[in-house]
């Protein structure tokens, strides 16, 4: 049963940030955590290996709320070194689909509208909006502040390209903005390197000399404090294999996956989502599981083959206990849900009496 979202697809992103969370995220009540954390997250013991990824928490009140429903690990939306603006609503559709999105079926068209149903898979662009730096440093700092034992959160970040084609400037606002970042007080971070909603169908993270590149400009800035990358579903085996065996000795933790994206069309067979560079659009919820589960299988596979010890952060259509246990029988050390956790607020509790 689909509850009342916290984050309102029926409202704009500026409308969300200034009256959100919504349901009951609203209701200020706080799970109560019992006994002591026994998971280890780069060095922070929490109290279980799950929460929500970079996405939905779009500042500090959302990021509470999630704290205080039991969701441990939380992933404050991804920033930029200056402010960015959102995409025109809608930002969020759900979309008809029947069982798994297939990569053949992701090559198609598929139907959205408003009618947020179970099975629930949906589409969200975005574009990856941020606030000034001195707005959301001093909201992050505040709510990590405010954080209680046995929880974390994450700093999601990601550099801004000028439209010059200058490289070095693209890695260095990177490492400007991890720095912010690191001012802020956040002790992990992880970059995006897979969204699907900027205009552009080149995902950075099918560049794996450019990855590595990037990767190892914002260690060099954040020090000995672990660095995570978000990562897109990887088709080719080989293209998959040597992101890993270059990226997996450089960074802390994969995050896999993201979205897979399509082209978005209404029932007439028009462009669902107005606006220039929005005709493709990321997907996710139930029926992109099946991606997430063989990226988890995958880099475990590959994690061992190469000797290496990142950690492996299991996301895609999470949207029950049940969900969360495969994903850790599969491999993942921690799993996060952001489709399933915006119409369950409950699901951290759910999973947390498993």
């Amino acid at each position: 049963m689909l509850q009342k979202p916290f984050y309102d697809p029926e409202k704009t992103y500026e409308e969300n940030l200034k009256d959100g969370p919504f349901g009951s995220f609203a209701d200020k009540k706080v799970l109560k955590q019992k006994g002591e954390p026994q998971y280890n997250f780069f060095g922070h013991k929490v109290y279980s290996p799950f929460g929500i990824p970079a996405g939905p928490l779009i500042n500090g009140k959302f990021v509470q709320a999630a704290l205080d429903k039991g969701f441990d690990i939380v992933v404050y939306k991804t920033v930029r070194s200056h402010k960015y603006p959102c995409h025109r609503w809608p930002n969020i559709l759900s979309v008809d689909i029947k069982g798994n999105l297939t990569l053949k079926k992701a090559d198609g068209k598929l139907v959205a509208d408003h009618n947020f149903h179970e099975p629930l898979s949906i589409t969200n662009s975005f574009g990856v909006p941020s606030l000034e730096p001195r707005v959301w440093q001093s909201d992050i700092s505040k709510v990590i502040k405010d954080t209680r034992k046995g929880q974390i959160i994450v700093g999601g970040f990601q550099g801004t390209k000028k439209g010059d084609g200058n490289i070095e400037s693209y890695i260095k606002d990177f490492c400007l903005t991890a720095g912010l970042l690191k001012k802020a007080g956040v002790k992990v971070f992880e970059v995006n390197l897979s969204c699907p909603n900027e205009g552009t169908n080149n995902l950075l993270c099918f560049d794996t000399k450019r990855s590595a590149e990037v990767a190892k400009a914002i260690k060099k800035e954040i020090g000995n404090l672990p660095l995570i990358v978000k990562i897109a579903y990887f088709k080719d085996d080989i293209l998959l294999k040597n992101f890993v065996k270059e990226i997996g000795r450089i960074v802390d933790g994969i995050s896999a996956i993201n979205t897979i994206a399509s082209t978005i069309v209404d029932k007439n067979g028009k462009q669902a989502l107005p606006g220039e560079g929005r005709l493709r659009s990321g997907v996710c919820g139930h029926s992109i599981k099946w991606a997430g589960l063989d990226m988890v299988k995958r880099l475990k596979k590959l994690r061992k083959d190469f000797n290496y010890k990142y950690t492996i952060i299991g996301v895609g259509g999470v949207m029950s206990a049940k969900d969360f246990k495969e994903y850790r029988r599969c491999g993942a050390d921690v799993v996060m849900s952001a489709t399933g956790a915006m119409w369950n607020p409950n699901l951290a509790e759910e999973i947390k009496k498993l």
